[in-house]
């Protein structure tokens, strides 16, 4: 102003000493993943074969994203709260509408300027256990129900040229009996995941994850069921985004609008949705998912979500996942879908203390969003579904002796009946210790 003759030296220098009081609200968020949002969409927007790369180059263009502000910052919040400040484990966590693909919130890292690195969508990881809720669709897809059983007990599983896979349950805990598919989801049962891998035979879930949108090509190797490959937070979340919008694939975006300076429009997201799954089976998928914190499976063992249930307010289907270096939590219903990874850059064992933030971290954010919102975000039945009064671990009809009941849900006509539906004998290359 001084040099344009606005104001004169001495002005300036009397301006500069006052005092200023900011009145109002701050409109900008001072948030330090906020970044890897920003990231995220730049990528996306140098896909866009609609913008031209000299718009790119010199800027110009108004963008509009699929950020909630207040999201993001819920979900920085909670990883604040709840991640040890003293630790070098990283996080990184999507949330996402499951049936319009719009990513709401993302963070790469616990903190953009110490480290640029966006994990939610650069980083390829072993996702664990969340690989199963794909495994038991296909098997429910090919005849089983919640009520099929495998016995559960250590085994080593033997094939060709005497090679051996000997995995483990968690914590080496085996009930040493025939549980159900839905006994299964709710403990994570290692043992329950190979057999059915293998009886499905392993290109199966290979061919399933391939539908649901995850382009990592995956080996169809027996440890495929535990999630022994690595990938990205975004492709599981495409994934994850089939199961919770009742079967549609659709593609995550960040990106709504883009427009020139003088607002003309050079592109706009439109919402693709292509049917891949079955929504009668999704939906018994769903409500399998459920129980992982239903206190109906505290049994020989505990449901995997058990202790954060008390902060759950409504229905959500949800599935963790741990390795040596790993945890993973997704976590959804109609309306909103979140996962989250946690683990060390340089893959490091991490240990179980260190894998639990990320339940609490879903729990809060999620229960912040729903808030005072009508609850009203879980699955309508199909007509052709019944829910049947079982015993939840055998799967079987209840009786008068029967000591747990839970009502789960089949196709019309494979609902439970007295005789046993144990494939053990199906399942010949295998010994148990």
């Amino acid at each position: 102003m001084v040099k344009n003759k606005f104001i004169t030296e001495k002005q300036k220098e009397e301006a500069s000493k006052k005092e200023l009081t900011y009145i109002g609200k701050s409109q900008k968020a001072n948030l330090s993943t906020l970044m890897y949002y920003q990231n995220a969409v730049i990528d996306e927007l140098k896909s866009l074969k609609t913008i031209p790369a000299s718009f790119l180059e010199t800027g110009g263009l108004k963008i509009y994203t699929n950020l909630d502000i207040e999201i993001q910052k819920n979900m920085e919040e909670n990883i604040e709260k709840y991640m040890d400040p003293n630790s070098s484990i990283e996080i990184a966590s999507i949330v996402m509408e499951p049936n319009t693909g719009k990513v709401l919130a993302l963070t790469g890292g616990r903190d953009y300027s110490k480290s640029q690195y966006n994990r939610a969508i650069s980083a390829k990881r072993q996702v664990g256990s969340t690989l199963k809720p794909f495994l038991y669709y296909t098997a429910l897809e090919n005849g089983f129900t919640p009520s099929t059983t495998f016995t559960s007990t250590k085994t080593t599983f033997t094939f060709s040229e005497d090679k051996t896979y000997s995995p483990q349950n968690y914590g080496n805990s085996y009930p040493n009996k025939p549980i159900s598919i839905a006994a299964a989801l709710a403990y994570s049962d290692n043992i329950y995941a190979v057999k059915t891998h293998l009886f499905l035979g392993e290109e199966m879930l290979v061919n399933t994850m391939k539908r649901v949108g995850v382009k990592t090509a995956l080996a169809p190797v027996p440890s495929l069921a535990l999630g022994s490959e690595e990938i990205s937070l975004l492709e599981m979340m495409t994934g994850y985004a089939v199961l919770a919008n009742e079967g549609y694939k659709i593609e995550p975006s960040f990106i709504t609008k883009v427009e020139d300076i003088n607002g003309n429009i050079l592109y706009e997201h439109n919402i693709k949705k292509e049917s891949v799954l079955n929504k009668s089976i999704t939906y018994i998928l769903n409500e399998m998912l459920n129980n992982c914190y239903a206190t109906e499976f505290i049994d020989y063992n505990y449901p995997t979500c058990i202790n954060i249930a008390s902060k759950l307010t409504r229905k959500y289907a949800i599935k963790t996942g741990t390795t040596d270096t790993d945890h993973l939590i997704f976590g959804y219903n109609n309306d909103l879908l979140m996962g989250i990874w946690s683990g060390h850059d340089n893959n490091t064992y991490t240990t179980t203390a260190e894998g639990s933030p990320i339940k609490h971290i879903w729990a809060d954010t999620m229960e912040s969003y729903f808030k005072d919102k009508p609850d009203d975000s879980w699955y309508k039945m199909p007509i052709n579904i019944v829910g049947t009064l079982v015993e939840p671990i055998s799967g079987h009809l209840v009786t008068k002796s029967s000591t747990k009941k839970k009502i789960l849900y089949y196709i019309k006509g494979t609902e439970p009946t007295t005789t046993e539906q144990n494939l053990d004998d199906l399942i010949p290359t295998i010994k148990t210790d």
